[in-house]
């Protein structure tokens, strides 16, 4: 059972009711409520144009419903710290013009919110935020008929002023995210619920990587309950060796000086220098570099190889800037962190919002203040050094972790519906290898929407999506060119008939619902492409359907082998078959030491949870391991051996 610890906390009583949640005021009302159309000035809010509208079905009523409608509870939501607690205030009782809600109205008022004004609820136009007689075009303010009331809002939503400042807000790039509140699953164990606790109370905002935190510690419970001394290894394993948080100033092409900030988290070294991508993305935070960095943690320990994990990136937004913009910014991020890399220490890679060109500038700025060019970074470098394989291994990865789930199952990848989200470098791998053998993938999608086409994709539709990403056009285009293929705004491809899914795009992009309709849709196998897609509420529902999850910390281990391959064996000119061979390879030895790891503590093969549990146990057993023969544990000489033991029986 989900139980909100930070954010807003609703009863049992609140259970049919809709809520607007975004900066302003959040407004609570019940089924049925009324609302009366004299609107007012609003709190100077610049987001208001994303407010939804409370859509609620027609429902018939009667005065005792209307006597229990008189209530509406009202949620202050600040971006500052502190967070008002949730109170209500009673509606006034006036002449009401419109009585309630209906579905069909909300065409009408989608450029609308609802907010209280002096006790009263109000409907606000999100361009003026204004209402009543104050509202622009609107010269009826509270009085006349329904009709009347609509007709002055249309006019308003026609006009050229309204139109305007509708077009400055949709391009203002300031979108404010409310905050989310975080849930924590029941624990069977105390032990393993300290673990959680601690994480909370430590780190309370860090809405990911307690996410990140939990999901883990429920893989881990049985190991727990059969060693407690790993309570103080987990706890202190979830505390990053090293965070480092800098301001990185750069000057754009018209002379102006921006200021973003970076980071770096270099979680933990306990087998070996760190290795981690860098992200570059607006929604960058401290929250989303640690969990990014906890989960190399794990990948790497899974990994042939014996390297530690780090993450890191800004908030910075590669897109719509010059190269010549980008360098810049590139440049100042490693002025500051070039002193913490090195092959030795830490060495970065691509991850959302970095590929080759911002590679290529931080690379190049790191080797000149380094004053050497040992250890280049891992990366695509198709002039400078390196295997150019390396964008490939982590989707080919995917698909072979698929084809080796499959051929447990006595089936292959052929004839399969996939679908696939993202259409970064990652995704459209995966795509390129899923046709090679003979599957059926059917989408790709962006932050705006999803392609899908029928007839599904091959080689040359291949090419055709990749050069719309490198001309920055949208995949829409892609249907203007094949008939049969349609492009869905604000939706996501879970909804369509597949056999497996592979989400490529970011964590936390299946919810609940969108978990629901995957069931529905027929899939069977879900291969995690990106860091945490899956909500907690959206694993519950896989689970308890029985699709078999392949966690990114193991089916993501291509990125690691070959950055190592390139990095330890760069002056070999790898065939791409010989490259594949080692990568298959690699991506077998992870697949079957999850397996085993799994089957030692009571997981059957057939269990959707397996492969996640057997992975995350493996590879925090082998880094417990290491730090206890390098003294960071005080367990004593038994949990010691007890740890020798273990791995010995993984490798």
């Amino acid at each position: 059972m989900l139980l909100p610890v930070v954010g807003l906390e609703m009863n049992s009583a609140m259970d049919d009711i809709s809520m607007i949640q975004q900066r302003h005021h959040l407004v609570v009302r019940e089924l049925g409520g009324e609302i009366d159309l004299e609107i007012g000035p609003g709190d100077d809010d610049p987001s208001f144009s994303h407010t939804p509208l409370i859509t609620v079905p027609p429902q018939e009523s009667s005065a005792d419903d209307h006597e229990e409608n008189k209530n509406m509870a009202i949620v202050s939501h600040l971006q500052s710290e502190d967070q008002e607690l949730l109170k209500s205030l009673p509606a006034k009782r006036k002449k009401k013009v419109v009585k309630r809600w209906r579905e069909e109205w909300a065409d009408t008022y989608k450029w609308a919110y609802v907010d209280v004004k002096e006790g009263t609820t109000r409907i606000f136009c999100s361009i003026c935020r204004e209402y009543g007689r104050k509202h622009r075009r609107n010269p009826y303010g509270n009085e006349g008929s329904r009709n009347m009331q609509m007709s002055a809002l249309e006019e308003h939503n026609n006009s050229l002023l309204h139109k305007e400042a509708l077009r400055l807000q949709m391009a203002s790039k300031d979108k404010i995210i409310a905050d989310k509140p975080i849930y924590v699953k029941a624990l069977m164990s105390k032990s393993a619920g300290s673990i959680v606790e601690a994480a909370l109370k430590r780190d309370p905002n860090e809405l990911e990587f307690i996410q990140s935190v939990q999901e883990v510690i429920h893989a881990l419970e049985r190991v727990i309950s059969k060693n407690s001394g790993y309570v103080n290894t987990m706890e202190r394993l979830l505390e990053p060796e090293r965070t480092i948080i800098f301001r990185v100033p750069w000057v754009d092409d018209r002379g102006e000086m921006h200021v973003n900030r970076g980071f770096r988290v270099q979680f933990n070294q306990t087998l070996g220098p760190c290795r981690g991508g860098l992200r570059f993305h607006p929604s960058m935070n401290l929250s989303i570099a640690k969990f990014l960095g906890f989960q190399q943690t794990l990948r790497t320990a899974l990994s042939p190889y014996r390297l530690g994990g780090a993450s890191g990136g800004s908030d910075f937004d590669p897109k719509g800037k010059s190269d010549n913009e980008i360098m810049h910014f590139c440049q100042s991020y490693m002025d500051e962190l070039y002193r913490y890399m090195g092959p030795d220490k830490d060495l970065p890679s691509e991850e959302m919002g970095v590929g080759t060109r911002e590679m290529g500038f931080l690379y190049g700025q790191y080797r000149r203040l380094a004053g050497h060019s040992q250890g280049s970074f891992t990366g695509p470098r198709l002039n400078w050094s390196g295997s150019s394989l390396r964008t490939e291994a982590m989707g080919y990865g995917l698909v072979f972790f698929a084809q080796l789930i499959l051929a447990d199952m006595n089936k292959e990848l052929k004839g399969l519906r996939c679908v696939v989200s993202g259409s970064g470098k990652i995704a459209m791998h995966v795509l390129e290898k899923l046709i090679a053998y003979g599957a059926l993938p059917i989408t790709v999608s962006d932050s705006k929407g999803y392609l899908v086409d029928e007839d599904g994709f091959d080689f040359m539709k291949l090419s055709f999506l990749r050069d719309i990403k490198a001309q920055h056009r949208t995949l829409r285009d892609y249907s203007k060119t094949y008939a049969r293929a349609k492009y869905y705004d604000e939706a996501k491809p879970w909804n369509e008939r597949c056999d497996v899914a592979f989400p490529c795009a970011s964590q936390n992009e299946i919810d609940h619902n969108d978990a629901i309709t995957l069931v529905n849709s027929g899939c069977r196998i879900l291969i995690e492409g990106s860091n945490m897609p899956c909500t907690p509420e959206a694993m519950d529902v896989l689970k308890g359907a029985n699709v078999l999850i392949a966690p990114s910390i193991a089916a993501g281990t291509g990125g690691v082998v070959a950055g190592e391959l390139e990095l330890k064996e760069y002056n070999l000119n790898w065939a791409p078959e010989d490259f594949e061979s080692k990568l298959q390879e690699a991506i077998k030895q992870t697949y079957q030491r999850a397996l085993k790891t799994a089957a030692e503590f009571g997981y059957q093969k057939e269990s959707p949870e397996a492969l996640i549990h057997g992975a995350v146990i493996s590879a925090f057993l082998t880094i417990a391991s290491g730090m206890s023969e390098q003294g960071c544990e005080d367990e004593g000489e038994n949990s010691h051996k007890g740890n020798r033991r273990l791995i010995k029986t993984l490798t």
